[in-house]
C-alpha cells in the first residue's frame, strides 16, 4: 500500500510539472502571437494575406447613428443605412515628386527648379495629360519646388484646380530601420514632422465619400519622404521601411484605393516616360 501510495505521488508530482511546463509554454506562445501582427488566412488559396486597409472614419458602421434607431430595429433597417454610407467609387491617387531643384540654396524660397527640373516637369506634365483622364484637383506642398513643378505640369492640365497645403511639405516622418549614417536629422524632427505627414496620410488616403458617384483621379505634388511614408503607411508595410524605397524627381507614383478600403500600387516611381539624360533623384 506504501509503494503504491509512494507512486500514486510521484505521479501527481509529474502531472503537475509537466502542466506547469504546458502552462508555460502558453503564455510563451500568447506573448510571442502579441507582439507580432497576426495575418488572416486567405480562405481560397490558403496563403496568409494582409487584412485590407480601412481608415476608421471611412467604415460604414462608424457613420451610422446607432442612437437614431428604434427600440426593435430589423437587420434589414440596419442593412439599408449601412448601404446608404458605403462607398461606390473608386479614388485613383497620382503622387508626383517634386522636379530637380538648387539643393545648394541656404534659404528655402531660393531652392527653385534647375532647368533640367524645369525640363522633367514639362515631361511629367505631358505624361499626365497623355494619360486622358478627367483630373479632379491638384494639391500640392506649399514649398517653392513643389509650387513651380506644379505650375508647370497644371499648363497641360488646363481646367483642374490647385489647391496649397503644408500638411505636404518635405520633413522626417520616422526614424528609419536600418538607419543610415549619411541623412541624420535631430530626434526633435521626427516629433514635429512625423505628426504633420501623418496627419496629410489620414486626410488624403482614403477610400471615396459616400456621395461621390463616379470615380476620382486626383494628383498630389509634393516630395520623396512623405511619398515613401505614406506608400509604406497604405500599404499597410512598416512605415520605418520608407527610406528604402528610392524616387526619381517628377516621377509618377500611381495608388488606387477601392470602395471596400483596399488599396493597391499601380505604379511606382515611374520617370519611364523620361529620356535617360533626363532622369535624376537630387
Amino acid at each position: 500500500m506504501l509503494e503504491s501510495s509512494r507512486a500514486s505521488s510521484s505521479e501527481i508530482s509529474s502531472l503537475f510539472l509537466r502542466s506547469q511546463a504546458s502552462c508555460i509554454c502558453a503564455c510563451r506562445s500568447q506573448m510571442s502571437s502579441l507582439a507580432q501582427p497576426q495575418l488572416p488566412r486567405d480562405r481560397q488559396c490558403g496563403i496568409l494575406a494582409w487584412p485590407c486597409y480601412r481608415h476608421p472614419r471611412r467604415e460604414p458602421l462608424s457613420l451610422v447613428n446607432l442612437r437614431k434607431r428604434s427600440l426593435e430595429p430589423g437587420e434589414e433597417e440596419l442593412a439599408s443605412r449601412l448601404d446608404h454610407y458605403k462607398a461606390k467609387a473608386t479614388r485613383h491617387i497620382f503622387l508626383i515628386r517634386h522636379s530637380q531643384y538648387h539643393v545648394d540654396a541656404s534659404l528655402e524660397k531660393d531652392r527653385t527648379l534647375t532647368p533640367l527640373g524645369r525640363e522633367q516637369a514639362e515631361l511629367t506634365g505631358l505624361r499626365l495629360a497623355s494619360l486622358g483622364l478627367k483630373f479632379n484637383k491638384i494639391v500640392h506642398s506649399s514649398m517653392t519646388r513643389a509650387i513651380e513643378t506644379t505650375d508647370i505640369i497644371s499648363k497641360h492640365l488646363p481646367g483642374v484646380c490647385k489647391v496649397s497645403t503644408d500638411l505636404l511639405r518635405e520633413g522626417a516622418p520616422i526614424e528609419p530601420d536600418p538607419p543610415v549614417s549619411h541623412w541624420k536629422p535631430e530626434a526633435v524632427q521626427y516629433y514635429e514632422d512625423g505628426a504633420r505627414i501623418e496627419a496629410a496620410f489620414r486626410n488624403y488616403i482614403h477610400r471615396a465619400d459616400a456621395k461621390q458617384q463616379e470615380d476620382s483621379y486626383e494628383i498630389f505634388i509634393c516630395h520623396a519622404n512623405v511619398i515613401r511614408y505614406i506608400v509604406c503607411r497604405a500599404l499597410q508595410f512598416p512605415p520605418e521601411g520608407w527610406l528604402r524605397l528610392s524616387l526619381n524627381n517628377g516621377s509618377i507614383t500611381h495608388l488606387v484605393v477601392r470602395p471596400d478600403g483596399r488599396v493597391a500600387l499601380r505604379t511606382l516611381g515611374d520617370t519611364g516616360f523620361m529620356p535617360p539624360d533626363k532622369i535624376s533623384r537630387s
